[in-house]
């Protein structure tokens, strides 16, 4: 009963706090917010008595709502700019969407008053259609212009900006599809990349290309294009350059070292003797044994194949429109190969588990200094990919 009153009263809490945080949204003139908070709630049980608040706050943030963005739509249509056709469009698309999510939930019971909440809903469609068409027009227009005459990249970008929109709103509308593509393509910044070895190391065909594949890369910039491969046709804004300096292999190395190891271990059992030197008995009749120790040595010998491969690296950015670095960035990684294996000379019990389990284990043979370059390469294709993502070229 007691933990069912707690519950209880968690709930009346929790609901309360949300009215409060919607009663404060409409107060503060955000009539979305308070809107979004209680179709939230009524959706849950529109007829629930502690709802009541809700219907009551999203009537009137209904009602101011509306108000406003009529106002700000009437005075934006007087001003006669076409350039406000967009927000035009928007605020009426906007009305009409919070008129559709309030629709399911009707009739709302006010309680209180006997009678059903009052929304005064309006038919948007035909201003709606209206407005879309004018907007339609206005940014074809407007985006053409910006293709036809653009003297930059960020001028096309608008214009594909445009188009894009005017896609979304009005699918198939003259050749759109067709301009976007051209805007995107003329907007792109074109990066050529450039792998240089200046070291005495082959770099592995492998990492070479995995280095250069930028679809791994999870690359999030829109406008960027990167060519490993430059083309001929391609007109390049940007030169991506990867300079290996160093490539250090270290030589072959085993490494031995020497442990003794010594342990009293269990070394079977003997009898214990009376005094008149028969075994001796227990209780039970049965003979009295105990433990015998030793204590035993090995020579245990652990070997250490070790092999190392460090690559030294650079990263540089530059504008090819007028030649000058913009950014240069050291990269550095490093593999290490190390096996260990082991053997013996004397008495295996006197080594611990973990000594023991070494001796299953054998020489194996040294990676290549391909495969050294290839792993080491791994860490730095990792911090290459740190280094481009993060970098803009606008």
């Amino acid at each position: 009963m007691k933990k069912l009153l707690l519950l209880v009263l968690a709930l009346v809490v929790v609901g309360c706090g949300g009215v409060k945080k919607t009663q404060k949204a409409l107060n503060s003139g955000n009539y979305q917010t308070a809107m979004n908070r209680a179709i939230k709630n009524l959706r849950d049980n529109k007829t629930r008595k502690g709802h009541q608040d809700y219907v009551l706050l999203l009537e009137e943030a209904f009602e101011k709502h509306s108000q406003r963005e009529i106002e700000r739509i009437t005075f934006l249509e007087k001003d006669g700019n076409p350039a406000h056709l967009m927000a035009i469009y928007e605020g009426y698309s906007g009305l009409k969407n919070l008129q559709d999510q309030i629709a399911p939930l009707l009739p709302l019971p006010v309680y209180s008053e006997d009678r059903s909440a009052r929304f005064n809903f309006s038919n948007y469609d035909n201003v709606i259609v209206e407005t879309k068409n004018e907007l339609a027009a206005y940014l074809y227009d407007n985006a053409s212009n910006l293709l036809a005459g653009a003297n930059n990249k960020n001028d096309y970008r608008r214009a594909y900006d445009e188009f894009k929109y005017l896609e979304e709103i009005d699918p198939g509308y003259g050749d759109t599809a067709v301009k976007m593509g051209q805007a995107y393509e003329k907007g792109l910044d074109y990066v050529k990349v450039q792998l240089n070895n200046a070291t005495q190391q082959v770099i592995p065909k492998r990492l070479e290309d995995e280095l250069l594949d930028f679809n791994t890369y999870g690359l999030n910039d829109f406008w960027t294009q990167f060519h490993a491969r430059p083309s001929q046709n391609t007109k390049y804004d940007f030169a991506m350059e990867l300079d290996f300096n160093q490539i250090n292999i270290s030589p072959e190395r085993v490494n031995e070292r020497q442990i003794i190891r010594e342990k009293v271990v269990p070394d079977g059992f003997e009898y214990v003797l009376d005094n008149n030197g028969n075994v001796a008995k227990d209780s039970l009749g049965n003979d009295i044994k105990v433990d015998r120790f030793k204590t035993v040595t090995c020579n245990f010998y652990e070997f250490t194949q070790l092999k190392t491969a460090q690559i030294g690296a650079k990263v540089s950015f530059t504008d090819l429109r007028n030649g000058q670095v913009i950014n240069s960035y050291p990269l550095t990684s490093e593999f290490i190969f190390e096996h260990i294996y082991a053997n013996m000379d004397g008495d295996r019990r006197a080594l611990d588990n973990d000594l023991v389990a070494l001796l299953d284990l054998a020489a194996v043979p040294f990676p290549s200094n391909e495969q050294m370059i290839y792993d080491a390469g791994e860490d730095l294709k990792a911090r290459l990919k740190a280094v481009v993502n993060r970098h803009h070229f606008n």
